[in-house]
């Protein structure tokens, strides 16, 4: 209290009053994270005024991304890390609430990039198709203190994948994977996003669907387990039976079993047989083994 006093004393720095899109993306994502493992309310909030803003403030009419905003004007065209960044917190913000709405608005964002800023090797360009003319067009590969840009699109392209079965956004990411793999492998501390891209593709991911009234007891059982423990390599959509978005393909096609909530557990969606148990849910969650059949239904 006695130094912060005496610093209040001394002339303030000077701040940049900016909103970065980029980072905003960052912040977004850590907030959906947080909210979903420590059951905040609060951090939930915060990321639903997030991504409420940056969809509505950083976009223009053509539903472009934009740099930055600042005293309520939004400009400059959105770099690759703007994109990726924002998809990734969008996809992160829409597996807590399971509102569609972030979902539609990351496949937006992800569609636009894929047409803006890829090159015909396989991976992404750090700048837009129309941005100014440079000497070269860069594309930063390398993580520092913050992911690169096309380390971020590999990741949230493929958990993009698994909410929609679409390959074109697995074959960009892989390929995008398969050609930093010796730079990956030679100099791991300066790839730290990459890996982690690299770890969720090998995983196999789980993609989790789970049919049932949001509110119900047994729809919620069946979402702590999915919840439970430390499961990074799995995404999980959510909807009522009859009123699944068109947006979300993971939830099109399943409904209850016996009027009951259910859940899909599916990879590359192939699923097996639905199970309303949470025992039966965690009992498919936790076992490594393909095929496993589960007499708890």
């Amino acid at each position: 209290r006695r130094l912060f006093e005496a610093r209040e004393q001394r002339v303030h720095p000077g701040r940049d009053e900016k909103v970065p899109t980029s980072w905003n993306g960052l912040m977004l994502a850590a907030f959906a994270e947080a909210a979903r493992a420590l059951e905040r309310d609060d951090y939930q909030d915060i990321a639903e005024r997030n991504a409420d803003f940056l969809l509505r403030e950083l976009r223009d009419e053509n539903g472009r991304l934009l740099r930055s905003w600042k005293d309520g004007e939004a400009k400059l065209n959105g770099y690759l890390e703007d994109y990726s960044y924002l998809i990734e917190g969008l996809l992160e913000l829409y597996q807590i609430t399971f509102d569609p709405r972030w979902f539609v608005g990351a496949q937006e964002l992800a569609e636009s990039m894929l047409v803006r800023f890829a090159d015909s090797q396989g991976m992404l360009y750090d700048t837009s198709d129309d941005h100014e003319t440079l000497i070269t067009r860069p594309r930063d590969l390398q993580d520092n203190d913050t992911p690169s840009g096309n380390a971020m699109a590999a990741t949230a392209l493929l958990k993009l994948a698994g909410f929609t079965d679409d390959l074109r956004y697995v074959d960009t990411a892989r390929q995008a994977l398969a050609q930093i793999q010796p730079m990956m492998s030679q100099y791991p501390l300066g790839f730290g996003q990459w890996l982690q891209a690299l770890a969720y593709n090998l995983s196999k991911p789980r993609e989790i669907a789970i049919v049932g009234d949001p509110d119900s007891a047994d729809t919620q059982a069946l979402l702590s387990a999915v919840r439970d423990g430390y499961r990074p390599f799995q995404i999980v959509a959510l909807g009522a039976p009859g009123t699944q978005h068109i947006a979300v393909p993971l939830l099109q096609d399943r409904g209850l079993v016996d009027g009951r909530a259910a859940a899909y557990v599916c990879r590359s969606f192939v699923c097996q047989a639905p199970v309303t148990k949470a025992e039966a849910l965690e009992l498919l969650l936790n076992t490594r083994r393909e095929g496993i059949s589960v007499a708890l239904m």
